[in-house]
């Protein structure tokens, strides 16, 4: 490791309570401690590495950023408690917003102090973002808003909202949509936690926006431009995926060692290569980034990864037995694996980009 990463493994394990790793089932939902974590990387410049450190970085190297999330990832640092603000919201804000957008809201989003949800997701267009119907009408200096966002996590414990729209209806889908900086807390929202079946502190929220005023001056890059927006800041979100998804395979395989079953064996060393050709991809994608290259690695990243996760721990499951039923933590994991083909672009999604812009393949 270089010395960056040795003073960033220091740095955590200072912050870390002494039986961290005894008790990791009980601290992993430790709000307390997370919010503590996100605020202490912030203030010791580990949360945005290659940012300045008034954005909480150290103006540091990609591969050394890399590194240092692998190393936090390796080490099961504490989840930070509104993942959405940090890793998709705030590079958003930082790349496309205003002067005093950036002074208002970066440093308190990033911090902690306020949390972000994220307004794309809507009951009629799935996973089809370009098929979004929210509309956002000019009148004067607000935009009025009228839509209807689901999936949105955390809406119900968030100050503000990335909030896509659709700005210009003649214009072809993914040109007329614009984001909008939401206050959760404007007249005519509201917000409907949805019943979860599994396990989360995630909660998933509908939110309801009914003739909702947003000041002009709360556009997030250029009018129409939320396109844009919205694939740059989740571009950050994908690098992170990767990262977790191979940390949890690599944690869920470690379950199933020694097992002693051919027929497990067999599905156990195909998972094993999955894992290092996913990790092997990611670090292809930083060469490629690194040299300025183009990287279309994310989406098969995202695909392998979310699908290698839930077969390492249905494989998990099935050498535990019947008592896997009654394992709550590991109940947990297989819930939480459901959710990774979902999360960040579901897998038929994923697909689809793969066919039609990786592999030139006509549409269906």
């Amino acid at each position: 490791m270089t010395g960056v990463i040795d003073e960033f493994s220091t740095w955590l394990t200072e912050f870390l309570p002494a039986d961290y790793y005894e008790r990791y089932s009980e601290y992993r939902w430790d709000l307390t401690l997370r919010r503590a974590y996100q605020r202490a990387a912030f203030e010791a410049g580990w949360l945005q590495p290659t940012w300045p450190r008034e954005h909480g970085g150290r103006s540091l190297g990609l591969r050394d950023a890399m590194e240092i999330r692998v190393e936090a990832a390796l080490r099961s640092a504490p989840k930070m408690p509104n993942i959405a603000g940090p890793n998709v919201a705030a590079p958003g804000i930082r790349q496309f917003g205003t002067p005093e957008q950036i002074d208002r809201l970066l440093v308190p989003l990033l911090r902690g102090d306020e949390w972000w949800a994220l307004g794309m997701s809507e009951p009629e267009a799935g996973s089809d973002f370009a098929g979004l119907r929210t509309r956002a009408e000019r009148d004067g200096h607000v935009f009025r808003v009228n839509g209807h966002k689901i999936w949105t996590t955390q809406a119900h414990l968030s100050r503000w909202c990335t909030l896509y729209a659709r700005t210009d209806p003649e214009a072809p889908k993914h040109r007329g949509i614009s984001c909008l900086i939401l206050d959760l807390q404007s007249p005519g929202v509201r917000i409907e936690p949805i019943r979860m079946a599994s396990i989360s502190d995630e909660t998933f929220c509908e939110v309801f926006l009914d003739d909702v005023e947003v000041p002009v001056e709360n556009l997030l890059g250029p009018l129409n431009g939320g396109w844009n927006v919205a694939l740059a800041s989740l571009q950050h979100e994908r690098q992170m995926i990767w990262i977790m998804n191979w940390v949890e395979i690599k944690r869920g395989l470690e379950s199933i060692r020694g097992a002693d079953d051919e027929a497990v064996y067999a599905e156990l060393g195909s998972l094993l290569t999955d894992a290092e050709a996913l990790r092997a991809t990611g670090y292809r994608a930083l060469s490629n980034e690194l040299a300025g290259r183009p990287s279309p690695e994310a989406d098969t990243m995202k695909l392998l990864g979310s699908i290698t996760l839930q077969r390492v721990w249905e494989l998990s499951a099935a050498v535990a037995g019947p008592g896997a039923t009654h394992d709550r933590d590991l109940l947990f994991e297989r819930q939480d694996a459901l959710a990774a083909t979902i999360y960040g672009g579901t897998s038929e999604v994923q697909r689809n980009i793969i066919a039609e812009r990786l592999l030139g393949l006509p549409k269906g």
